[in-house]
């Protein structure tokens, strides 16, 4: 009789064992997400220019096992896809918060003359600069410096003819 009993315990053991990883299917958090868009727009959510609301939290995206691949969707860039370059795997388009009126009035063109304004902890300058790409107070576009040979940067619309970059301290 022992020997049945020790028997039965062997055959359930790795049952168990096995039956663990099925249940507990890893999962992307939608907070990483969240930051991750919040980090790519250089804005809050909820803020104009951020993530409009949250990613709903009742998805259940697969855990990448590669960074997540995050770009504008769209002309207007209005609009963040975010995708797991797994292959196979899952994309999210999280709209962004925009100005009531904001698509129909530009308040920078593209070619335009624009001053620069790149700010951090304790710390402003200001360069002029040309603005690569059209948009609204709020959105972000890309400029680049007056100095020769620079390269594009992304900046936000602050108002017309002013674009801003903020870069975080240590």
């Amino acid at each position: 009789m022992k020997s049945l009993s020790a028997v039965s315990t062997l055959l359930l053991v790795p049952l168990a064992l096995s039956a663990t990883p099925a249940e507990a299917a890893p999962f992307t958090d939608p907070a990483a997400i969240d930051a991750a868009v919040a980090q790519f727009t250089g804005v809050p959510q909820g803020a104009t220019g951020g993530a409009a609301q949250p990613v709903d939290r009742r998805l259940r995206l697969a855990t990448c096992r590669n960074p997540l691949s995050i770009g504008w969707y769209g002309q207007r860039r209005d609009t963040v896809l975010v995708q797991c370059p797994d292959v196979g795997s899952w994309r999210l388009f999280v709209p962004l918060l925009q100005t009531v009126g904001a698509a129909s009035t530009p308040a920078v063109l593209r070619g335009e003359s624009v001053t620069v304004a790149v700010s951090g902890p304790g710390f402003s300058i200001s360069q002029p600069g040309e603005a690569l790409d059209g948009g609204a107070v709020g959105t972000w576009i890309r400029v680049r410096s007056a100095v020769a040979g620079s390269q594009p940067m992304r900046a936000r619309i602050v108002r017309p003819g002013l674009v801003e970059v903020q870069l975080e301290g240590d």
